[in-house]
């Protein structure tokens, strides 16, 4: 008798408990995590990222890495191995590459898979600051373990179909895991991506390390960087390629730029 009136009790301290955690909306972790990372106020006085570090690929080989980020779409990364750089960038409306492994040295236009990544690297807050203007659609879905770290997840999808599922730390609201599913020529293709080292920047708090493969993969490339600034000086014309003239909406904000 005693048994069954112990084990009650801890039922209905149990239940007890789970009532007063009540399940979290989007809306809730998002607003959590923008509050931890630093807050809308020292996100939005951020105008440009220089990051610099080394990437390690699955085969063991070592480069140096440095993406750049400005505001609203621009994006560039350089990735050097054995005294050769390659780029990958986008100005905002148009993507390109250099890769000059094969002897190539001409910049070329990106291909559907590499376009749709480098889209999803120039949103400089991520998919979950402003979400709804951007015309992400954001839901909770549960809570799953990461690593033995319980973990809120949320389903992004894009305007464009794809959808990520982005693992929340339910201590500190920042994604520790991110799972990508997006349609490349009418397959669907997964990957997923680790976060982690959460260090400041001006303010806004990023990650330095991120481990990056194809879901499943067993040696995927990992990005660890040693520095990142905030605010640097980046010219617009670092993000367009080589031999096109500069976008005309950006020809009046560089010479205005020059006039100063």
């Amino acid at each position: 008798m005693r048994r069954i009136f112990i084990a009650a009790l801890l039922l209905l301290l149990s239940l007890s408990l789970t009532a007063q955690t009540p399940t979290p909306t989007a809306d809730e972790i998002i607003a959590r995590y923008v509050a931890t990372i630093g807050g809308m106020e020292r996100i939005n006085a951020v105008h440009s990222l220089r990051r610099s570090g080394r990437y390690i690929g699955g085969g063991g080989f070592e480069a140096t890495y440095v993406e750049e980020n400005k505001r609203p779409h621009f994006v560039r990364q350089d990735f050097s191995l054995q005294g050769m750089t390659g780029i990958t960038a986008y100005d905002g409306s148009t993507g390109w590459k250099v890769e000059p492994w094969g002897g190539k040295k001409d910049p070329e236009p990106l291909g559907e898979e590499e376009l749709k990544v480098i889209l999803e690297d120039s949103d400089f807050d991520g998919p979950l600051v402003n979400y709804r203007e951007k015309g992400n659609k954001v839901e909770y879905i549960g809570t799953e373990p990461v690593e033995g770290t319980d973990a809120w997840k949320l389903r992004v999808t894009a305007p464009n179909g794809d959808v990520r599922y982005y693992y929340m730390d339910t201590d500190y609201a920042v994604p520790i895991k991110i799972e990508t599913k997006r349609m490349v020529r009418g397959a669907e293709r997964e990957y997923e991506t680790i976060l982690g080292d959460y260090k400041e920047a001006n303010g806004w708090y990023l990650p330095h390390s991120i481990v990056t493969g194809v879901k499943g993969d067993t040696s995927p490339g990992t990005v660890t960087f040693d520095k990142i600034e905030a605010n640097v000086i980046i010219p617009n014309t670092r993000f367009v390629k080589p031999g096109l003239p500069l976008p005309q909406r950006l020809r009046g904000r560089w010479r205005r730029r020059m006039r100063r």
